[in-house]
């Protein structure tokens, strides 16, 4: 019996994956066989079912290599850009001759100035300066010498007039400090590009706000 288990065993293993039908031939001297064929007609035959035992093929899992492929196709993250606060700006006029600037300061320290070059005075020299007038105190005023490099070498405390600018305008000066930098920065040498490079970091990352 151990003998029949045996060769049904290696039958199965070395018979087709497909094979489902064997035939036990016996001879008339005892001699037993198992094939896949039809036993000869001087032998006896009996017929065995074998189930097909070949497994279905598992899914194939992704190797990591796979994985990382995946990984590395990705589109890289958009670079980092840090949240800046928007700078206070201030549009100021000068006290001298009107024009408009803008400063991170809106309060400028005073300073003195020549009282012939701040186009307050309308009224003739002598008149103004004259005996009775506004007039300067100075020797040469009360003795009727009122000269124009008298009134020049007079001064008065002045001081730039600024007010806040508003987010829209401030951004407006950021805009254009930004493109005026990047001009540079594109024409700069390289041993010269360091501090350009990080004003534009900078203002880029102030513009995130706008």
């Amino acid at each position: 019996m151990r003998r029949l288990d045996a060769l049904l065993l290696l039958f199965a293993i070395t018979a087709p994956a497909t094979a489902g039908t064997v035939y036990k031939c016996s001879s008339a001297g005892g001699q037993v066989t198992y094939q896949d064929a039809l036993c000869p007609k001087t032998q006896t035959q009996e017929t065995l079912q074998l189930s097909d035992s070949t497994a279905a093929p598992s899914p194939a899992v992704p190797t990591p290599a796979s994985t990382t492929a995946a990984v590395d196709n990705a589109p890289a993250p958009p670079p980092f850009v840090p949240n800046v606060p928007l700078p206070q700006l201030y549009g100021c006029v000068h006290a001298i001759d009107g024009s408009a600037y803008v400063s991170s300061n809106g309060n400028p320290q005073p300073f003195m100035a020549p009282m012939g070059v701040l186009g307050t005075i309308q009224a003739p020299l002598a008149q103004a300066y004259g005996p009775g007038g506004a007039g300067v105190s100075a020797p040469e005023v009360s003795r009727g010498k009122v000269t124009a490099g008298l009134i020049a070498s007079n001064y008065v405390q002045v001081q730039d007039q600024c007010r806040p600018l508003s987010v829209p305008e401030i951004c407006h000066e950021l805009r254009d400090e930004y493109e005026k930098n990047a001009e540079k920065l594109r024409r700069a040498f390289q041993s010269d590009q360091p501090p350009l490079q990080q004003r534009e970091d900078e203002l880029r990352a102030q513009l995130a706000n706008c």
